[in-house]
């Protein structure tokens, strides 16, 4: 006669498909690898509904990387280290003009990011398209900090507002806001080029609405940019 144990049965554990080895059964008899793309392992959240085509880090978005970050080394307040207490001072005035800069490109960054996860493309259209935003972010990176700083003048301090008259301020938002119109232009474009591209990419139904979506989106931020433009010509 058998005794019937008394503890309750431990419920089965179902093995974790990312702890697995690198070398998978499959792998090591020569069969296809199965191994989670980079993207979707656990640590990294890509989005939901979007598959992203690109595995490893290119030599284009890697380039682009250094780009953005020697952007915003330019919009450093002072490279050398302040030795009194009024040269620290006044490097701390400029921090909320810093802070606006660098939101601003972390926020172009981002789009760029997203779009180069997404689609991996690096045609020589695309390509094209990358130099040329990364042209007007070199560009742009210090009337962006000067406009930026002369906006919190009276915040900060600074005596930069008293030599710039009304007709130096709206060429200052002309300039500001052709570039803005620009780098969100070249955004649609590649979005119009990778949903152009929908079928060779293997796009889901849902992910070539998001395409459309991001083309409306950016178009919608450069008619922003454009009515900026015309009212600072208007006003001058």
């Amino acid at each position: 006669m058998k005794r019937r144990s008394n503890h309750p049965s431990l419920p089965k554990i179902s093995p974790d498909p990312y702890q697995h080895s690198p070398m998978t059964a499959s792998a090591a008899t020569g069969g296809p690898s199965h191994e989670v793309p980079t993207e979707h392992r656990r640590g990294v959240v890509p989005e939901r509904y979007f598959r992203w085509r690109s595995g490893e880090i290119t030599r284009l978005e890697a380039f682009c990387d250094v780009v953005f970050g020697f952007a915003i080394t330019l919009l450093v307040v002072s490279l050398e280290v302040p030795h009194t207490y009024g040269e620290l001072m006044a490097d701390m005035r400029g921090f909320i003009p810093f802070a606006l800069c660098f939101t601003q490109l972390v926020l172009i960054w981002r789009v760029h990011y997203k779009f180069s996860r997404r689609f991996g493309l690096e045609d020589s259209y695309t390509v094209s398209l990358n130099l040329v935003l990364l042209f007007l972010v070199l560009f742009f990176v210090y009337p962006l900090k000067f406009v930026s700083t002369l906006v919190f003048s009276q915040l900060t301090g600074s005596d930069m507002a008293q030599g710039v008259g009304r007709s130096e301020a709206s060429s200052l938002m002309r300039i500001y806001a052709a570039g803005f119109v620009a780098v969100f232009t070249l955004f649609a474009l590649m979005y119009v080029h990778a949903y152009r591209l929908r079928n060779a990419l293997g796009l889901s139904p849902v992910e070539a609405l998001e395409t459309r979506f991001a083309i409306q989106e950016n178009a919608i931020t450069v008619a922003v940019g454009a009515i900026s433009l015309a009212l600072a010509f208007e006003y001058p």
